[in-house]
């Protein structure tokens, strides 16, 4: 008789003892998590490939160096001081993709701000929620975005928001902050620098409030510094890498599996506009030489699909991401072929976990790339439970996809109660998502806790 390698026998007494083997999986790593601030890692890589690319976003036509790129992020640092922000005030940031927006990302790293993420799309009532919830001291934003007006929608709310002192906006105000920053010298932003703790918050990314208001997921330099780098690390980014950047920097996926995942390598972010589209795109793959593109899977498709897509050249491309859905293997095989993405990756995660859980591997198959998240990241654990008892299931079982590990936010901000409802005693992050692992620990989603039907229990 054959037992399959996820069931373990022990025959005593001519009977066979079963023991199955559990979902749960631990992410063993030879490389250490970093236990440094954002700036610190930043000026390590600065140091290291001072006169590699660093950010390049042509429709501005902004160019950087890592060493430029420093002096910038400095100047916007200094700025922000000047209006007497201190460590752990928050900044908002609302604009679309920009290269100011990752200036101020790193900014307000190396002086300890919390930068709140203002999603683009907001109307008043939900910029006025993020403000007052948060408690916005200085925002930072565009004039609008498509044909919304950000100025007309803050002008609704300014008079609620009673902790926003500051407001910058960057087609008119940029310059003027980065001149009030003059008066800060580099000593006095180092002294501030030197009394940062990796663990601090450094990041508010609110939720997308299916379930009742948006909820403040507050993230601290080891959770997307480390989440970043071990991305990257899965990717093989190295500073020659060029990763196109399409997807909103509001998100994790734009702030930490792209800009993070690139300072800490010394790879090149690419910003390709404001909003997605798909010829754009493809021709900044192709002027820029990019190595790396990210994705939904119906961005890849509608570039596939594009009636100029045979007409661009992708011989640059080695890997990337698609994340946010599964991907129709048609679609993957297209990638992989036609866009000579052989080593694109699958990411699964969720915000409060910094984001990304599993990833795939650059060498896994077509199926474990279509029908699978990948396995559990460097230096995390998952396990899946049944969702009544709490108990771990056997593998190929489904059940509630739980994270743990540095990536595991520090709590919902100024709300203890939605904390304590996600993240138990255990420091276990229910993620509210279905979940089967395979025997090798392959993770696949399969829906969600509140679409599940319970019979007989």
């Amino acid at each position: 008789m054959q037992i399959p390698s996820y069931i373990y026998g022990l025959f005593k007494n001519q009977t066979l003892l079963i023991v199955t083997k559990l979902s749960y999986e631990s992410g063993a790593s030879d490389k250490p998590l970093l236990g440094v601030t954002i700036s610190e890692k930043l000026k390590e890589t600065v140091e290291k490939y001072p006169d590699s690319e660093a950010l390049c976003v042509p429709y501005q036509n902004y160019r950087v160096t890592y060493k430029e790129f420093w002096k910038d992020v400095e100047e916007v640092a200094k700025g922000i001081l000047s209006y007497g922000l201190k460590r752990g005030d928050r900044v908002g940031i609302w604009s679309a993709n920009r290269f100011e927006w990752v200036l101020v990302q790193f900014a307000t790293s190396r002086i300890g701000a919390v930068m709140v993420n203002i999603n683009p799309a907001y109307k008043a009532s939900e910029l006025k929620y993020a403000l007052r919830q948060s408690e916005v001291r200085l925002l930072i934003m565009s004039k609008g975005f498509r044909k919304t007006n950000y100025t007309e929608i803050l002008n609704e709310v300014r008079a609620e928001c009673i902790h926003l002192k500051h407001i910058v906006v960057i087609d008119h105000d940029w310059n003027t902050m980065l001149g009030a920053g003059k008066k800060i010298t580099t000593e006095q932003l180092e002294s501030i620098e030197r009394e940062l703790q990796f663990d601090d918050a450094i990041n508010i990314q609110y939720t997308s409030g299916t379930t009742g208001f948006p909820k403040g997921a507050t993230l601290s330099h080891h959770n997307i510094l480390n989440n970043g780098y071990f991305i990257g690390e899965r990717l093989r980014y190295t500073e020659k890498d060029k990763v196109c950047i399409p997807v909103p920097l509001y998100h994790c996926f734009g702030m930490v599996l792209a800009n993070m995942a690139c300072i800490t390598h010394g790879a090149c972010m690419v910003l390709t506009g404001e909003a997605f589209d798909p010829e754009v795109v493809m021709q900044t793959v192709q002027d820029e030489k990019c190595t790396s593109l990210y994705g939904v899977p119906l961005m890849f498709i509608a570039e596939l699909n594009h009636p100029r897509f045979e007409e661009f050249d992708f011989s640059s491309l080695r890997t990337g991401i698609m994340a946010g859905a599964s991907c129709p293997e048609s679609a993957m095989k297209a990638v992989r072929e036609k866009m000579n993405m052989k080593e694109v990756g699958i990411c699964y995660g969720m915000t409060e976990t910094s984001p990304v859980s599993t990833q795939t591997f650059v060498d896994d198959n077509e199926y474990r790339r279509c029908a699978t998240v990948g396995k559990v990241h460097p230096h995390l654990e998952l396990k899946i439970i049944d969702p009544q008892s709490g108990n771990i299931v056997p593998r190929g079982t489904m059940g509630e996809l739980c994270t743990r590990g540095y990536s595991v936010m520090l709590k919902y901000w100024n709300n203890p109660e939605a904390t304590a409802s996600v993240i138990d005693e255990g420091r276990w992050m229910h993620t509210g998502d279905l979940a089967e692992m395979d025997e090798d620990g392959y993770v696949k989603i399969v829906g969600r806790i509140k679409d599940m039907i319970i019979r007989g229990g």
